[in-house]
């Protein structure tokens, strides 16, 4: 027995050394995820970015990290790191000749590995590298230099072998959340007018368009100049009509009205010169705003959803800021009749009526469908049926056109340039020929490069992503993609990064926006200087101050509305210090300050970089101030994922005022 309890008594006394060992090494996939980010999806432990196994040229592996270009991990290393080491390359599930990535390890931001440009199919390459002394390790996954489509990468058994007796922890790096950068002006009480200052239509078509003023009731509205058959309603600002009957619109054939539009109360008087422009492909001559019912609503969509949304568009005030959209999205189909006629579902009922609602609100409506068989979440689509769905969407009285790809996939297996384009030329077709204007946005998620062939089929505006989400990630990925896609926007042609996720979206669950609040200034900054639709995604019934203050943000909003029509390009990016450039019509650029990295840092741009003489009149957009006029540049703090967006220069006189 004695001899026994001595054993128990050494077994024990042995415990406390076995649980006080240190781990020799952290396998990284074990750590949290949520501060990687990246262009497309989200980051997976032991899975592909699209939740496959992990397989890269043919081999499989059972543990590591599933990524997309961009990608950016950091993590803090707190002294005690000694070595990293891993496996990269492209995942099989890519399956397309188009991925192309690098990989690429940052110490203490510098750079201490670079895999060089990897392909689907490429062997995988060892990383071992040391990390002695250094405090934050980045691991970054890089597009090829052809954009990020396709670039599925995966960091295969990352591990970092800790130095011996270190008690400090791997911990991933959360970037801070600044208090958003803005300032919300009082309510002006005077009139002013906002929103697009030239407005196309075609010639014998029904004309609609909503004067967008503010200022306390009652505001009373004058117009000189409309041609024959448009008129005003002076109590709310609707110019409504049609003009030049019977005119047969040609290739190039147009027709231009100045108006001088007027707003009046008590306090005053606020005029502008709005240019109405009739003629052939003449729609969307400012990018659309307005609200679309998915990223809120999804399947859950219903008449009475939209009934809401717009009643809440003219009562928070948005719809006196320019937007003037409510579009439905998927889901809103039944079935075919006998003739094959599409009806609505029973969420719906009579779509006529639900269109004459919005109409008579001083609004326009959007709908949407597939040129396959099916749309995404599985109703009717239009294929075969194109001529006879526009003459349905016009007879409804339906002002846009969402073409979502969905299932024509099933029906055209080929990738080439005809096969994007053939089934959005049948339906551009069947819109024209329609007795109403209607908007035509292209929704393909980029396929085939559609920046550069959107217009051939006369589209007005195209997905060039796949769909956002609401993460800085998402976020991130979409706006950076869209540098050196600005030669190919112009008025009534838009590049479309897809819909705004402020607010609170959710795909049939809503709740608030991940984003944090500069973020979002960021998201309504970039799509205004990227000149691209302005549609808002969420619950609209339920709207806070913080995101109808940065939607109706007039200063912004001139930017997205600039009737030249000249997208921004991005001038440089530099370790996450973005200058962003958009030339406008009075002769200014639209300048943002954009800073994606992960820490509060100052960016700087000279005005010789932006072609301009010294000394220019500089005013920040969001806190609505005035800098004075700068002798050579402008350097400005700019808060983590957050952005500056300046107006600099002396405004000229143009045809527009």
């Amino acid at each position: 027995m004695k001899s026994q309890f001595a054993a128990l008594m050494l077994f024990a006394a042995a415990l406390p050394t076995y649980a006080q060992e240190k781990p020799q090494s952290v396998k990284l996939e074990t750590l949290s995820l949520e501060g990687m980010f990246q262009g497309f999806g989200t980051p997976h432990r032991d899975r592909s970015v699209d939740g496959n196994s992990l397989m890269i040229a043919g081999k499989r592996f059972e543990r590591g990290i599933g990524t997309h270009a961009n990608s950016k991990w950091t993590l803090n290393l707190n002294g005690a790191a000694k070595r990293f080491t891993a496996i990269v390359g492209v995942d099989d599930e890519a399956k397309s000749d188009k991925s192309s990535l690098s990989f690429v390890v940052l110490l203490d931001k510098k750079k201490i590995f670079e895999s060089g440009v990897m392909h689907m199919g490429d062997a995988p390459k060892t990383i071992d590298v040391d990390l002695m002394g250094g405090k934050v390790l980045t691991l970054l996954v890089t597009d090829g230099g052809d954009g990020i489509s396709f670039d599925h990468g995966d960091w295969i058994e990352p591990t970092i072998e800790l130095i011996s007796g270190s008690t400090a922890k791997i911990e991933p790096f959360m970037p801070p959340v600044d208090p958003p950068r803005l300032t919300v002006p009082a309510k002006d009480p005077k009139p002013a007018i906002h929103g697009a200052r030239v407005v196309g239509a075609t010639p014998g078509k029904p004309f609609q368009f909503l004067i967008a003023a503010t200022g306390d009731a009652p505001l009373t509205f004058s117009a000189k100049g409309l041609p024959a058959g448009i008129t005003l309603d002076a109590k709310t600002g609707l110019l409504s009509g049609t003009t030049l009957k019977g005119m047969r619109t040609e290739p190039g054939f147009v027709k231009n009205y100045t108006v001088e539009v007027s707003v009046k109360n008590a306090l005053g008087t606020a005029k502008r010169k709005l240019r109405l422009v009739f003629g052939d492909q003449k729609l969307a001559l400012t990018p659309p705003m307005g609200w679309n019912s998915w990223n809120c609503w999804a399947g859950a969509v219903d008449a009475q959803k939209i009934r809401i949304s717009t009643d809440a568009m003219i009562a928070s005030g948005l719809a006196s800021h320019g937007f003037q959209y409510i579009n439905i999205d998927d889901c809103w189909q039944g079935k075919r009749d006998a003739n094959g006629e599409i009806q609505p579902n029973e969420k719906f009922g009579d779509m006529k009526v639900l269109a004459d609602y919005v109409h008579a609100k001083g609004l326009k409506i959007g709908i949407y469908s597939s040129p396959g068989p099916k749309t995404c979440a599985g109703f009717e689509g239009s294929w075969l049926h194109e001529i006879q769905d526009a003459k349905t969407y016009a007879s409804w009285g339906f002002d846009y056109l969402k073409h979502d790809w969905c299932s024509y996939g099933e029906i055209e297996k080929g990738n080439s340039l005809e096969a994007y384009q053939k089934p959005y030329l049948k339906m551009r077709a069947a819109l024209r020929n329609s007795e109403r204007d209607i908007v035509y946005s292209l929704c393909q998620y980029g396929m085939g490069d559609v920046w550069k062939w959107g217009a051939d089929v006369d589209g007005n505006c195209w997905r060039t992503t796949g769909d956002i989400e609401d993460s800085w990630n998402s976020l991130y990925g979409i706006y950076s993609a869209q540098a050196g896609h600005e030669r190919f926007s112009a008025p009534g042609r838009w590049n479309d990064p897809d819909m705004l996720i402020v607010g609170r979206v959710g795909w049939g669950n809503p709740h608030p926006s991940r984003l944090t609040p500069n973020e979002q200034i960021l998201h309504i900054s970039m799509w205004s200087l990227l000149a691209s639709p302005l549609l808002i995604g969420c619950d609209m019934g339920k709207l806070d101050p913080f995101t109808i203050a940065i939607l109706s943000n007039d200063e912004v909003l001139d930017i997205n509305q600039d009737p030249l029509g000249k997208a921004a390009g991005r001038l440089k990016n530099e370790e996450g210090r973005e200058v962003w450039v958009r030339p406008l019509y009075d002769g200014t650029r639209a300048v943002g300050l954009v800073n994606s990295g992960d820490e509060a840092q100052k960016i700087e741009v000279k005005w010789s970089e932006l072609g301009l003489k010294n000394g220019q009149a500089v005013r920040d957009l969001w806190l609505h101030k005035s800098l004075g006029v700068l002798p050579e540049g402008v350097t400005i703090e700019v808060p983590s994922h957050g952005t500056v967006l300046l107006k600099v220069g002396n405004p000229q006189k143009n045809r527009y005022e």
